[in-house]
């Protein structure tokens, strides 16, 4: 049998195969709250040994993009365990993923009081689309105070305690594709001089507090972290010494000990490739669970999987697509096409409308 299909495990956690249904921003939850279709969609794609859902906000101020979930009210918790129940139901495991825009949001995304915050007062080149108004050029934000920063640490740590509430796996720290966690990390958008600025080891102090924070709250078995080496999405260039300061993230990551890192390469969507170099340093500098992702197809996980290259493979698209993708894949049928036009766009169409098999 192939080592695709077999179960494993991660840390204590059973999974009944090595395929990760990846984090995607689908923007279904009006009100930020998970609702009754978003139930349906996860629970459609329940063939997976892991799902991560889509990125989910520990606060206000980490709302971003229009209508995505929230994780730090009573009704958003209520959301997700309908969610986790239905997951569950048929032995697939789910963390949550935790994300806080940061600077990649705008005001007419957010409720109001939230704030627009981010390491230093740096807009992203670029826009945000808004259902409010449309595409708007992305803001100057507020630079984090001292205060701001402990509160954005408690706050991730209190939404790692609601996901556990609503019956997730464990949660997933998003610190890559330009969000607030690598905002921190990468030297264009954190110029602060005091101790979370300059230095790498001052730029990491924010990631390692937060993952410290989480891991206390829910321990470490519970607890994955995503980065994006070599990443450039929403406006994160690459810089002379990034494959140096991603090895250096990766053996400390190793003394902090999260059950996985998952790594996302995003060449198959025309970002430069992640140098297999830098992998394999993932692979060899810590000691946990090594998710990688980007452009995989059946064929392309088995081969990484069976050379050892990581413990888990993650797919998007083809999830997206095919609720059914790993019974497909098993029996050789032919693979839905996914229709990016409906990605982010609200209600069921492009969703939960995918043929299944059995249909």
């Amino acid at each position: 049998m192939s080592i695709l299909y077999t179960p494993t495990t991660l840390g204590p956690i059973v999974l009944q195969n090595r395929l990760v249904m990846a984090p995607m921003t689908r923007s279904r939850a009006p009100g930020n709250i998970p609702n009754a279709l978003m139930v349906e969609y996860y629970a459609q794609r329940s063939s997976a040994g892991l799902i991560i859902t889509e990125g989910t906000s520990s606060s206000p101020n980490g709302l971003g993009y229009p209508r995505i979930p929230g994780i730090f009210s009573a009704a958003q918790v209520e959301g997700w365990r309908a969610i986790t129940e239905a997951v569950h139901g048929t032995e697939a495991k789910i963390f949550l993923q935790l994300m806080h825009c940061g600077r990649i949001s705008h005001p007419l995304n957010m409720p109001a009081g939230a704030r627009v915050v981010a390491p230093s007062a740096v807009a992203a080149a670029g826009e945000m689309y808004t259902d409010a108004d449309g595409l708007q050029p992305f803001p100057v934000p507020e630079a984090m105070s001292g205060d701001d920063i402990r509160d954005a640490i408690a706050e991730y740590a209190e939404a790692a305690k609601n996901a556990v509430a609503a019956g997730f796996d464990g949660v997933e720290l998003h610190a890559a594709n330009g969000y607030l966690l690598e905002q921190f990390i990468r030297p264009n958008s954190n110029l602060r001089t005091d101790r979370y600025g300059g230095s790498l080891e001052n730029r990491g102090r924010f990631v390692f507090e937060v993952v410290d924070a989480v891991t206390v709250a829910i321990g470490r078995e519970r607890v994955g972290i995503r980065l994006s080496p070599f990443g450039v999405f929403n406006d994160m260039p690459l810089y002379d010494r990034m494959e140096e300061e991603y090895t250096w993230l990766a053996k400390q990551l190793n003394d902090s000990a999260p059950a996985y890192i998952h790594l996302v390469d995003h060449s198959s969507m025309g970002a430069p490739a992640v140098p297999e170099s830098m992998k394999a340093t993932f692979r060899s500098a810590f000691k946990g669970s090594l998710i990688l992702s980007g452009g995989y197809d059946a064929e392309r996980a088995e081969s990484d999987l069976s050379g050892g290259k990581c413990d888990l493979v993650a797919f998007g698209r083809s999830f997206i697509a095919n609720p059914d993708l790993v019974e497909r894949w098993k029996s050789g049928a032919a693979l839905n096409t996914p229709d990016m036009g409906t990605f982010y766009t609200p209600g069921p169409k492009g969703y939960t409308d995918y043929p299944a098999l059995l249909q």
